[in-house]
């Protein structure tokens, strides 16, 4: 035939697949020493932890660690109510990289350090830990607070000060062996019922005195539980605190899952909660018929036996929603930074430069005021005003992170544009998680009807929520203005329980006011007087991305470079 012969050189079927412009992975940075505000809160309050500190940061840049979170949450707990031989034995099963967070989480003193240390700031630097943790791997954050706060809980019970001590462990071991023979415990908190939510005076659950016993050297009254619990989290912890009625008044009680003989107590776990997030955690229906437990406080006391120590679960969840945002900002800023877009990089476009400056601010400030709660804490024996600041400032910081997560979180996926919807994308599993703190250990309102309630019974509260405000007086105009808004929404709020949100909220822009204008950079300061105020200049929008006024974008270009931890 004539004619040249056709070409035989194979097409590259694969060369349109070339993979250019992808942002890189937010991998390969310390989340510690790389956090200007993290270095110089534990520079102030707890120089001791700086070691501990930048060795749990490590993890939350490391590559591998996050491979262990996305299986965590690819691999869900799976219940086994039976063995292969049919013993009833109402156990979890789990992924081998669950364990190998909580084994990381435990030896790093995650759930403990507070009770451990030996120097002030304890409950501080435990908390810029969790804070750390919560860029890890949420679901795991649930047990390690837990276990914080329940270290309060055993000082009250005698009978308890072997799981006092056990508490301290650093060694984590998923077993069923008995509380003197483990290492370490992990604890869990059974309390809400089907029919009462969040009013634990509807608890239904009764308990019946059985005896009275030596329990690891001290005498211990145990009673025999009969009721349901509607969320258990962590049932496969080695013991929990829970409540019930004795003769019509709540009761505190704690109940192992392991007797002392060895035998496992009657707890039956009915079904796991298929929840929106927090995949990697097991959360439960269980059910009590018979369950031995020990009481813990005098007999209708028990709403308040276990208020003496949630304030520290409040608090770790205000400090673990700032985490969260943390993780969300750092992982829209290296999305960002390293991918382009009409000739520069994301983050350098001018509307984009706004957005990230903006959840910056946000998230600095909502750090702040959780690192100030922590060391409240701290001060609470010592210190009346430090006690009572706490009172107000705990529920509203819980309230306001944990009510501010998802709204980080939803800008933080904007960033990303649909990879950030995808599921081998860690902002989709944040995203995911970050309204849950908002309603585990009380929802909003129950945050602000604590606020409103504190003030009320005790007018010392408010005094020294002024105290605290007092000494930045005169310092900057639109401050002033804001700690005038409070006074007025919290005398308006002790007459009407309708203004307790707007309240609470004012409460908690203070607080970060001042904590910023005593540790935060001008740029950040101005940022939030300007948009986060009553007589906001800024003319600040509804949404992330709308500062203006004074904060130009040579200014946001300064704040957002100082939030990047993983350039």
């Amino acid at each position: 035939m004539a004619g040249s012969a056709p070409d035989a050189t194979p097409v590259d079927r694969y060369r349109t697949h070339a993979v250019l412009n992808q942002a890189e992975p937010a991998c390969g940075f310390n989340a510690y020493t790389g956090d200007a505000v993290l270095r110089a809160a534990i520079a102030r309050e707890a120089p001791w932890a700086q070691s501990r500190c930048a060795a749990l940061g490590a993890l939350a840049g490391d590559e591998q660690t996050q491979e262990l979170a996305r299986l965590a949450n690819r691999h869900a707990p799976e219940l086994k109510t039976h063995d292969r031989y049919g013993n009833r034995i109402d156990w979890v099963e789990f992924h081998p990289s669950w364990h190998a967070l909580m084994t990381l989480a435990w030896k790093h003193e995650v759930p403990n350090l507070a009770w451990r240390a030996d120097a002030p700031g304890g409950h501080y630097a435990r908390a810029v830990l969790s804070y750390l943790w919560n860029q890890v791997e949420h679901g795991t954050g649930c047990p390690t607070g837990m276990a914080y706060a329940a270290h309060a809980g055993f000082e009250a019970e005698p009978a308890l000060a072997v799981w006092k001590r056990k508490s301290l462990g650093t060694e984590y071991e998923f077993s069923r062996r008995e509380v003197g023979d483990k290492p370490s415990v992990v604890i869990g908190y059974a309390m809400t019922e089907k029919q009462g939510g969040s009013d634990l005076r509807q608890t239904q659950t009764t308990a019946r005195y059985s005896h009275t016993d030596d329990y690891h050297g001290a005498a211990a009254h145990w009673c025999e539980l009969t009721g349901h619990k509607w969320f258990c989290s962590v049932p496969q912890s080695d013991g929990f605190f829970t409540l019930a009625k004795v003769d019509g008044g709540v009761t505190c009680f704690f109940l192992p899952r392991t007797l002392p003989d060895g035998s496992y107590n009657r707890f039956y776990v009915q079904r796991l909660k298929d929840k929106a997030g927090n995949r990697s955690n097991a959360s439960s229906e269980v059910e009590y018929a018979g369950t031995l437990a020990i009481r813990v406080g005098e007999e209708g006391k028990g709403i308040r036996e276990i208020l003496s120590h949630s304030h520290l679960t409040r608090l770790d969840f205000a400090v673990g929603s700032a985490g969260l945002m943390r993780q969300a900002l750092t992982l829209a800023l290296r999305h960002t930074m390293t991918r382009g877009a009409f000739g520069t990089p994301i983050a350098d476009r001018p509307m984009m430069t706004n957005v990230l400056a903006d959840m910056a601010v946000e998230v600095e400030a909502c750090t702040l005021m959780a690192l100030r709660v922590a060391r409240a804490a701290d001060g609470m024996r010592d210190s009346e005003h430090e006690r009572l600041l706490a009172r107000v400032a705990t529920p509203a910081a819980k309230y306001f992170n944990c009510s501010r997560a998802p709204s980080i979180a939803y800008e933080a996926l904007q960033c990303h544009g649909g990879n950030g919807f995808i599921e081998e994308n860690p902002m989709a599993r944040v995203y995911r998680e970050a309204p849950l703190n908002s309603v585990w250990e009380g929802t909003a309102n129950m945050m602000c009807m604590d606020v409103r309630r504190a003030m009320a019974r005790d007018a010392r509260t408010l005094d020294a929520l002024f105290d605290e405000l007092r000494p930045l007086a005169g310092q900057d105009a639109r401050f002033d203005a804001l700690v005038r808004h409070v006074g007025r929404l919290a005398r308006d709020a002790a007459r009407d329980e309708f203004l307790a949100r707007p309240m609470t909220e004012a409460v908690a822009r203070a607080l970060q006011g001042a904590e910023l204008l005593r540790h935060g950079t001008d740029e950040v300061v101005d940022a939030f007087l300007d948009t986060r105020g009553p007589d906001a200049a800024g003319a600040w929008g509804s949404h992330y991305g709308t500062l203006a006024g004074r904060t130009g974008q040579a200014a946001a270009q300064r704040i957002l470079r100082r939030a990047d931890v993983a350039g």
